[in-house]
C-alpha cells in the first residue's frame, strides 16, 4: 500500500491542479476534505513560505500523514507588490473573483502597458508528522491585462497576461499552464523532494 500524501488545501481547484503533478509518485493522494472536520488555518505568516508551512504542518499534525501545502499571490509592481500576501483577501475574502479583478483593473486604468509588470509567486512546504519541513518556490512573470479573458484556471488567471505568448493565463489549457506557471515551477522542485522522501519510506 502506498503512503498517504495530504494536499493541504480547502480549494479543490487548486488541490486538483497540484494533484496533476503528483499522481505518478506512488503516494495515495488525499485532500483535507477526506479528514473532516479540519479548521481553516489562519494565514498569519509574513511570507508565502511561512503561510505554506503553517498549513502543511497543521495538516501533517492533524492527519498523522505527510502533507503538502502552498501559498501564492499576485504581485503588481505599480501597486508596490499588492495584493501579494493578501491576494485571496483583496477586496474582502468573500468577494467574487471577477469583482476582485475588476477592482484591480480599475486601480490600474491609467497605468501604461510598460508599467503593468507583475508576477505570480508560489511557495510550497512539505511537512512530515515528525515536524520536519522542506520547501520549494516558483515565480512566473507577466503583465496585468486591460480586460479579463479565458475560462481555464482560477483566481487572477483571467487578467494575467503572458506577453511572449500573447495570451492570458486563463486562456491556456491546464496541460499547457502546468508547464509554465509559478505553481508548476515550485512543484518541479517539490516532486524531487517527494521522490527522495518516498524512497526512504
Amino acid at each position: 500500500m502506498n503512503p498517504i500524501l495530504v494536499i493541504a488545501t480547502n480549494n479543490l481547484k487548486k488541490g486538483r491542479e497540484m494533484a496533476t503533478f503528483l499522481d505518478d509518485l506512488l503516494f495515495e493522494l488525499k485532500y483535507l476534505t477526506d479528514f473532516p472536520p479540519q479548521p481553516e488555518v489562519e494565514e498569519i505568516g509574513a511570507s508565502y513560505l511561512e503561510n505554506a508551512t503553517l498549513k502543511a504542518v497543521a495538516a501533517a499534525k492533524a492527519t498523522g500523514c505527510l502533507a503538502i501545502a502552498d501559498d501564492a499571490g499576485l504581485e503588481i509592481d505599480a501597486l508596490n507588490g499588492a495584493p501579494g500576501l493578501y491576494s485571496r483577501r483583496f477586496a474582502g475574502e468573500d468577494t467574487p473573483w471577477p469583482e476582485k479583478m475588476s477592482q484591480l483593473l480599475n486601480l490600474l486604468r491609467d497605468v501604461p502597458e510598460a508599467k503593468r509588470t507583475c508576477r505570480f509567486h508560489c511557495a510550497i512546504s512539505i511537512a512530515g508528522p515528525d515536524g520536519h519541513v522542506q520547501h520549494a518556490e516558483g515565480i512566473c512573470e507577466g503583465r496585468i491585462a486591460y480586460e479579463m479573458k479565458g475560462s481555464y484556471g482560477f483566481g487572477y488567471d483571467p487578467i494575467f497576461l503572458l506577453p511572449k505568448r500573447g495570451l492570458h493565463m486563463a486562456e491556456l489549457p491546464p496541460a499547457e499552464k502546468n508547464l509554465i506557471s509559478h505553481r508548476a515551477q515550485a512543484m518541479k522542485v517539490a516532486r524531487e523532494i517527494l521522490k527522495s522522501l518516498r524512497a526512504e519510506l
